[in-house]
């Protein structure tokens, strides 16, 4: 990680953390960052330096508009506009990591064909704590490439409970 990633996701962090809302935005900024990663044409957009960067947050607050909170929108915009935007996913991977930290919990992303509501948020979380012998603070990723079951990744540690890990398993034994 740089030195510049950890200051933009520590900034992030004082800015979310006086709005009083540190939870809300690490949960827009972690979506954003994820539909970053996810969208080819997005990317291209926000690191386009031909692209001037008023359009640049045109496009951000178009697309976070009414589902984000502002403070989550401005913070996105900023790294966008001192031209980072190709570090975003990085920025904002460190920020969550630093907001669990603050709430003494580790992050463990979880990629799912559906969403998961909180009783079962809760039952995950609690299990992967067993397994990690960390507390664990659940992010969700929607996933169409997992076929069923989740992929949950807390640091280092993948686990892997998707029906395609369990068939080839199957696959491998027969």
């Amino acid at each position: 990680m740089t030195e510049k990633v950890q200051a933009f996701a520590t900034a992030m962090l004082e800015v979310a953390r006086v709005s009083g809302q540190l939870s809300a935005v690490e949960d827009d900024l972690f979506r954003f960052a994820r539909t970053f990663e996810g969208s080819d044409d997005l990317r291209m957009a926000l690191t386009d330096p031909q692209l001037p960067i008023e359009r640049r947050v045109a496009v951000i607050e178009q697309l976070m508009g009414d589902k984000a909170l502002h403070t989550s929108t401005a913070l996105v915009s900023m790294v966008v506009a001192t031209g980072q935007a190709a570090d975003l996913p990085a920025i904002v991977e460190r920020f969550v990591e630093l907001a669990a930290s603050e709430r003494d919990r580790e992050v463990a992303e979880v990629r799912s064909a559906i969403p998961l509501d909180d009783a079962q948020m809760a039952r995950l979380a609690e299990a992967l704590g067993r397994a990690t012998g960390k507390t664990i603070e659940v992010k969700v990723i929607i996933d169409p490439d997992v076929l069923g079951g989740i992929v949950a990744r807390v640091g280092d540690t993948v686990i892997d409970g998707t029906v395609r890990r369990r068939l080839d398993e199957m696959k491998e034994q027969l």
